[in-house]
């Protein structure tokens, strides 16, 4: 009898629009039961994931402008997101990366590929407008939310795009763009990445310094994922502005990742009044999962050379399917919430989002976050811990809001 009153008055407060008042404590209920509201709330809330790689896995999949298009109005073989996927797990708006490798930075071309990942968004939208819809605002995706589309806001992927006119600012603001990570793999012409060891500028360059200074005056936020540490702090002396990680971890889990945020930057991203959105893959999230990937890996190719098989053979895929379930090396959905509750621990529930890096993390996924729609899963492991829907609505929408309207204030 208690537990059918619990499920009663969760579902009366996941109807009361306005409700703020904590009546139920969520830890009570079943699994099945706090599924049951996850899956209510991510239906009720509008999502927003900092980073999708939809457009890059068309390009590399054979898409063009010039030829057919991936339909991702369908479910799709592959892949973590496509329409229907997305209304499953709740999904309204994720960020479509227009993510330039760093090979761009050196044989050029950067500023025309990030041009044609942009149109290959538009034209998603043209071919299927009922169902996606650009958004430049947080105002835009809640229109198109309400009409049932999915939101294709846009942010670039690696600042190299921009080449070495601070105009393309401008240009990359009037094509959609909403935010730029300012660096990826290698250092680039704005200042130094978290993956290279040469430290070409020490930091930001002064070119990364006018650039942050035109982000902020545009109305572009800025992503410091994939950054240097040291390129970070000067982007905390730089910024008018709150800025966001958008696909970025607790480096508390992943010693010496420094792809990942570590304390003392996730309180001073806290104090910017900015958002870390946490990363889904593996190795964001689990610092043994590249160790025990490994091992798999290494264990699977021996056997395939000991038993004459390719990795095509069907007797061989039922065999690796087999041995990755009984020996799996994937995170779940649990170490994501563990990165959620470190950063709720160290500067407050306000500072969260969600970045899922799906489409863009391979096969690393945790299980129970394989693709778009899992999220209810994460939501209903925060139930579990506690987590208020109040909370949930901030990590879903609220905190990037807060900062994206703020961007938007502060541009004029």
């Amino acid at each position: 009898m208690k537990r059918t009153f619990y499920v009663l008055i969760a579902t009366v407060i996941l109807m009361a629009c306005n409700e703020k008042s904590e009546i139920t404590d969520y830890t009570l209920l079943t699994d099945e039961e706090r599924l049951t509201i996850a899956k209510e709330i991510a239906q009720n809330t509008i999502m927003v994931d900092g980073h999708v790689d939809l457009p890059y896995r068309m390009k590399v999949g054979g898409f063009t402008l010039q030829r057919e298009i991936l339909d991702v109005s369908v479910r799709t073989d592959g892949g973590n997101f496509d329409f229907p996927r997305s209304k499953e797990g709740g999904l309204d708006a994720p960020f479509m990366s227009i993510y330039i490798p760093a090979i761009y930075q050196e044989r050029g071309g950067a500023k025309a590929l990030a041009d044609s990942l942009i149109l290959m968004t538009e034209r998603l939208c043209d071919t299927w407008p009922d169902k996606f819809a650009i958004a430049t605002s947080p105002d835009d995706i809640k229109r198109n939310t309400e009409a049932g589309k999915i939101s294709f806001p846009m942010g670039m992927e690696n600042g190299a795009a921009l080449e070495d006119d601070i105009n393309n600012v401008k240009y990359f603001y009037d094509r959609g763009i909403r935010y730029i990570t300012l660096t990826h793999g290698k250092d680039n012409l704005i200042g130094d990445s978290s993956y290279d060891t040469t430290r070409t500028h020490g930091g930001l360059s002064e070119y990364g310094v006018q650039v942050v200074k035109e982000m902020n005056k545009t109305g572009i936020m800025v992503d410091i994922s994939h950054v240097s540490d040291n390129t970070f702090y000067d982007v905390m002396k730089t910024t008018d502005v709150p800025v966001i990680a958008s696909h970025s971890s607790a480096r508390a889990f992943t010693p010496g990742f420094e792809r990942n945020m570590d304390d003392d930057m996730i309180k001073a991203l806290g104090k910017n009044g900015g958002v870390i959105m946490i990363n889904f893959g593996g190795s964001f999230i689990d610092g043994d999962y590249n160790e025990r990937s490994r091992e798999v890996r290494e264990y699977l190719v021996n056997w395939l050379a000991d038993n004459g098989l390719s990795r095509s053979d069907s007797a061989a895929q039922a065999y690796i399917q087999k041995y990755t379930a009984e020996n799996n090396p994937f995170p779940n959905v649990s170490k994501v919430a563990d990165h959620i509750d470190h950063v709720k621990a160290l500067v407050g529930i306000d500072h969260i989002g969600l970045g899922s890096d799906f489409d863009g993390v391979g096969d690393s996924l945790p299980t129970g976050l394989k693709d778009v729609s899992m999220y209810p899963n994460l939501i209903a492991e925060l139930l579990k811990r506690g987590y208020s829907k109040e909370d949930i609505e901030k990590i879903c929408y609220k905190n990037i809001f807060r900062v994206w309207n703020k961007v938007i204030a502060a541009a004029g």
